[in-house]
């Protein structure tokens, strides 16, 4: 069915994939700035929060300022969180780190993800960077002990920079007092929402570009429909345009419209 629809409008690949090449990210003005306070607290040492609805891009601008970190002066440690325990974290942590060990005490977790940053610090003059995704679904007893992690030589010397994104219930997570001694090293806040129809419509012809197309099959209507349906979401957008295309390609139309992106609606959630 999809290399059906993909024939139909002369697609060399797959339209609105999940997985864009670094070059082909779309750039917006969010983007830029996440990249901006990624920069800044990597800089400081300290810690910064990237918040947006589910499909606003939170992953994918972090992505791309990750790509300009070069592997040779930094590591970027790369978690995806979850409702787990502190001891749950701390493993995530140690496996990105490439170390195994199999017990359970927090105080030897924490001296081993220690003593292995100050390695790359100071030994291999490598900058550990700490990447958290999904980060609003840390308990709040979890927040309360993690600042420990960036805590090295009587909490003077910066070695570990931690990124935290997620959806904005994140902000509200900090906000208890348990939170407080993490949120207080917090200097840096990207928040991405829906971007604009103009925005939109750039945004669809550049995904279309990838994939081979080298015009919009979307007209006006259609793509105001994906702009509406999406609330400028781009995860949203990807699924309605995709499905609408192939809505028009089953009724042999070479221009998607409005109704083709209403039938794809009825499909997703």
């Amino acid at each position: 069915m999809s290399t059906t629809y993909r024939t139909f409008f002369g697609l060399r690949k797959e339209p609105f994939p999940m997985d864009l090449a670094i070059k082909d990210i779309f750039h917006t003005p969010q983007v830029d700035g996440v990249m901006e306070r990624l920069d800044y607290t990597i800089e400081l040492g300290a810690i910064a929060l990237v918040t947006g609805d589910i499909g606003a891009g939170k992953s994918t601008a972090l992505r791309y300022a990750a790509s300009s970190l070069h592997p040779s002066e930094y590591n970027v440690l790369y978690l995806t969180a979850s409702s787990g325990s502190i001891l749950e974290f701390y493993r995530l942590l140690l496996n990105e780190l490439g170390i195994d060990i199999s017990s359970n005490s927090k105080a030897l977790m924490v001296r081993t993800i220690k003593r292995e940053i100050l390695d790359l610090t100071l030994a291999r003059k490598i900058k550990p960077v700490l990447i958290v995704d999904e980060a609003s679904l840390i308990r709040l007893e979890v927040f309360a002990e993690l600042h420990s992690l960036t805590q090295f030589e009587q909490d003077s010397k910066p070695y570990l920079p931690v990124i935290l994104a997620g959806q904005s219930s994140l902000v509200d997570r900090l906000m208890y007092r348990t939170s407080s001694p993490l949120a207080s090293r917090i200097v840096a806040r990207s928040h991405l929402e829906g971007v604009n129809r103009q925005e939109m419509e750039d945004y669809l012809t550049h995904q279309l570009n990838i994939a081979g197309l080298k015009h919009s099959c979307f007209d006006d209507t259609a793509i105001t429909a994906i702009h509406q349906g999406s609330g400028g979401l781009f995860r949203k957008a990807n699924h309605l345009a995709r499905g609408a295309m192939l809505a028009a390609a089953k009724q042999k139309l070479a221009i998607v419209k409005a109704d083709h992106v209403r039938m794809a609606a009825s499909e997703i959630f």
